[in-house]
């Protein structure tokens, strides 16, 4: 399996003045959030607003990713969507332009049964010969991929983990102690990325990484090597940030603060759209408190 890396950031899409796609801007940002602690890249994920691309974008979007990228580290593609037909077809359209492993998150709008998660990522992982990873997301799905699902699909030889932003940590856990050798678990949300790694997950799918990439890689590797009060301090002093940045639906908050400390990413498509002054001026009161490890010009 490729070695995907225990942070990955969940890259936001940037846009350009009249909306397109901005295929350069997403090479440049790839570059920059490599060099600024992230280990691996998932592309035209929930930050990179999936719902509001097209299949075609997505296509250039992952090849022009993988191609800036190289073979330097993993660019995971995101395929997964409400209909299992249109995520196999994604998923094998994305191998072909060189990604190095697949996201994709549990149906939503249908609420599928348990059974109905398994055979949908079952069909994703047969439709590819890449690493795939799971993405378990309630909020966002309005349905919960439980413990005995993630460890059956665990047995699926190419599913390689799971991103789980349940916010249940027993669940978790057993996700964690009872899958299959080798099974990975990343945690989904930032919050929670502490306590996910220090109960034996593998690290993180991360949104705040686009900022402080140096810190959270840092923090993760000092939970995995059981420094315990040095990762806190860490997660600690980050808290607020992750407020901050989630203040809002995600990714209005962080790409509003991108363009405000120098690193360009356009705006949003609808429906999200950028902050009100008084919103605005509160996430960056806090993004100002931090030291920002993406290189901007100044």
């Amino acid at each position: 399996m490729t070695d995907i890396g225990r942070l990955l950031t969940a890259m936001v899409t940037p846009f350009a003045e009249d909306g397109s796609v901005d295929y350069a801007g997403a090479q440049r940002l790839a570059l920059a959030l490599l060099d600024s602690g992230s280990d691996g890249l998932v592309v035209a994920g929930t930050t990179g607003e999936a719902p509001t691309l097209s299949h075609g974008e997505k296509l250039s979007l992952f090849d022009a990713v993988k191609q800036a990228v190289g073979d330097r580290r993993a660019v995971i593609a995101n395929t997964g969507t409400h209909s299992t037909k249109a995520s196999v077809d994604l998923t094998s359209e994305a191998e072909s332009t060189g990604v190095d492993g697949i996201l994709a998150v549990t149906p939503y709008y249908n609420r599928p049964t348990q059974e109905g998660l398994f055979r949908h990522f079952e069909a994703i992982a047969a439709a590819t010969r890449l690493p795939v990873i799971m993405y378990n997301v309630p909020s966002r799905t309005s349905v919960n991929m439980t413990a005995d699902t993630a460890i059956r699909l665990s047995q699926v030889r190419n599913i390689a983990g799971t991103k789980e932003a349940s916010g249940d940590l027993d669940q978790i856990k057993r996700i964690i102690t009872e899958s299959a050798d080798g099974f990975l678990v990343w945690s989904g949300a930032d919050e929670d990325t502490l306590a996910i790694v220090a109960a034996g997950g593998y690290g993180a799918v991360g949104v705040i990484s686009h900022l402080v990439g140096q810190q959270v890689s840092s923090m993760i590797e000092l939970a995995a090597a059981h420094k315990t009060d040095e990762a806190q301090a860490v997660h600690d002093r980050l808290v607020p940030l992750i407020k901050a940045l989630f203040s809002v639906s995600s990714p209005i908050p962080l790409k509003y603060a991108m363009d405000q400390i120098g690193f360009s990413v356009g705006g949003l498509r609808l429906p999200l759209c950028l902050p009100d002054a008084k919103v605005g001026e509160e996430i960056m009161t806090e993004v100002r408190r931090h030291t920002i490890d993406l290189a901007v010009a100044v």
